[in-house]
């Protein structure tokens, strides 16, 4: 967080106007024997304009391309794609482009779509308390839905295309996929199967929550389930200003969630060891979206990873943990969605898996800035 004008930092940029920061809430998981607790974020503040400067006493050879960097915060999705593709001299990045707008920027004439896949993941959450009527502590159970799930059809109509199929929580450019990693191709005989051996009670329903951005996802996977396993799925979508709710009684454990399977996206700050960032948070014993009872021996493998300090022996330890949250079924594992930006065709913009940054990008001579006499603004 950054809530007062520069210059701050001493990377490839620094800021010298605005600021940026968040709203946070502590969730409180619990306090002995140890404090375990998540900042849920409930609010963004950013001033209209943030503005970086080129750093040239950054002290690495990587050094800044672009002399100044305009952060506008002020514009809605729909007004910044439009000023990306539609006009120059306005903007020249829009991230986070949805890929039902991917085509509308692919045919733009000023911009072009680039894309990658990111450190970022779409996964169903399942509610194992044995407190919960519905069987998903049965790793039975939860194999069945992830053989019901058509990850390939869900990525091309949910994602038109944009995102990779998973077989545990770590995508497959990760460092810590175990050999042989297949995501899981759908199975509705198999599925059933295991379903009737799994105990799901006669007439339940399934009652499967996600965010309003998912809900696509959510009723693709809604229909899957239900024409393989010939149970009803109930999609509840939960609004916006009820996330942090939600959220807060995930975290603090004090109550069961309502749902039988939560679809959640989440994201990687390293390629890595992802069981640092995502394993151990959906399944460690602090783990933030962990829903049930705690796994000893996903905790023992944790702890072993979390010693071992030779790079080829954590590697092998991450691939261990992956196996098994593999094996067990621990989440319905579904996809890698890319990230996807609408970029200026003048500016040379480098994309990253993990995080967004600009000290690698540059612009062309024919970009609107190099042309003093077109008219665009400086």
């Amino acid at each position: 967080m950054i809530d007062a004008p520069g210059p701050w930092g001493t990377g490839p940029f620094t800021l010298v106007e605005g600021y940026s920061s968040i709203d946070t809430l502590m969730a409180i998981q619990r306090v002995r024997p140890e404090f375990v607790a998540t900042n849920l974020i409930t609010g963004e503040d950013r001033s209209p304009r943030v503005v970086l400067e080129a750093n040239r006493e950054h002290n690495t050879p990587r050094t800044a391309r672009l002399e100044r960097v305009v952060f506008v915060n002020d514009l809605s999705a729909e007004q910044a794609l439009e000023a990306v593709c539609d006009r120059e001299g306005e903007l020249d990045i829009v991230t986070e482009v949805t890929p039902a707008d991917a085509r509308r920027v692919e045919d733009a004439e000023h911009a072009r779509l680039v894309t990658i896949d990111a450190n970022r993941i779409i996964v169903g959450i399942f509610n194992t308390w044995p407190s919960h009527d519905a069987p998903l502590g049965d790793a039975r159970m939860r194999e069945a839905l992830n053989l019901s799930v058509d990850r390939h059809r869900m990525i091309a109509e949910g994602l038109r295309g944009y995102g990779t199929p998973l077989a545990g929580l770590t995508p497959e450019w990760c460092n810590g996929v175990f050999p042989g990693a297949q995501p899981r191709r759908r199975d509705p005989a198999r599925a059933a199967e295991l379903a009737r051996a799994g105990g799901w009670p006669e007439g339940r329903p399934l009652r499967l929550a996600t965010p309003a951005a998912l809900q696509e996802l959510a009723r693709l996977a809604a229909r899957d389930i239900e024409d393989a396993l010939g149970m009803s799925v109930e999609v509840a979508v939960v609004a916006p200003e009820e996330e942090t709710a939600g959220a807060r009684r995930l975290v603090e454990k004090k109550l069961p969630p309502a749902w039988d399977m939560l679809l959640h996206p989440w994201f990687d700050l390293s390629s890595d060891m992802p069981p640092a960032f995502m394993h151990r948070e959906f399944f460690g014993h602090d783990g933030a979206f962990r829903a049930g009872p705690e796994d000893p021996e996903f905790d023992r493998m944790f702890e072993e990873l979390a010693h071992t300090t030779d790079a080829d022996a954590a590697r092998e330890r991450a691939e261990a943990v992956d196996r098994y949250c593999f094996e067990q079924s621990k989440a319905l594992f579904l996809c890698a969605p890319r990230a996807l930006y609408a970029v200026n065709r003048h500016v040379d913009f480098k994309a990253y898996r993990a995080t967004f940054e600009l000290a690698d990008t540059e612009v062309s001579e024919k970009h609107w800035s190099r042309r003093p006499d077109d008219g665009a603004p400086s």
